[in-house]
């Protein structure tokens, strides 16, 4: 483990190499687990909105999961996870030909038509953050079925995963928080320990 400013990190997070591979795991982050993607409190009714301006474009499966069980589902001990249909893809999924899974809200954001990319758990998947006593806890969530075409592109294309998810990290913790956990990645690395 190693901290950086309020955040505790896994160290595969600095050592593992890491880049999405879609067109080989076709979109399994979406579509596999038995439960949605953890939600934010706030990121509800931004979920909502999206889903009334999306639902023309998703299942008929996806439609009933929301009205019985609504586009949120508050979990265990308080958490909120995005409502999935019975075979386990999120309500967002959209399909294309080649059966690769991809997100709705991400699809619209990149035509121009929402100004919100996607739930923050999804962006920076595969790190999961838990918060404990006010400081969040970052964990490499490492599952064969979903990450193994990820890893062998990061081994090819030498991109960590602390690299791949630039992005989502300066979205959640800004600019100055990801350069000094790109300089502690650094320091990881150096100290010997590779995945």
């Amino acid at each position: 483990m190693f901290r950086v400013q309020d955040v505790i990190l896994s160290e595969d997070i600095a050592t593992s190499r890491f880049a999405c591979d879609i067109t080989r795991c076709k979109g399994a982050c979406c579509v596999v687990g038995d439960a949605g993607a953890p939600v934010e409190k706030g990121e509800i009714p931004i979920l909502r909105k999206a889903f009334g301006l999306l639902k023309d474009r998703l299942t008929p499966e996806a439609l009933a999961a929301a009205d019985e069980h609504g586009v949120v589902q508050k979990e265990n001990e308080g958490q909120y996870a995005i409502t999935c249909v019975e075979e386990g893809d999120c309500i967002f999924v959209e399909k294309d030909e080649d059966g690769v899974a991809t997100c709705a809200i991400q699809n619209a954001y990149y035509r121009g038509e929402i100004n919100w990319e996607k739930p923050l758990s999804c962006h920076l998947y595969p790190i999961r953050l838990k918060k404990i006593s006010g400081m969040d806890f970052a964990n490499f969530e490492y599952i064969p079925d979903l990450c193994s075409a990820g890893c062998n592109n990061g081994r090819q294309s030498g991109t960590y995963l602390s690299e791949f998810l630039e992005k989502a990290l300066k979205r959640r913790y800004g600019t100055d928080w990801y350069d000094d956990f790109i300089t502690a990645c650094n320091e990881v690395r150096s100290s010997g320990v590779t995945a």
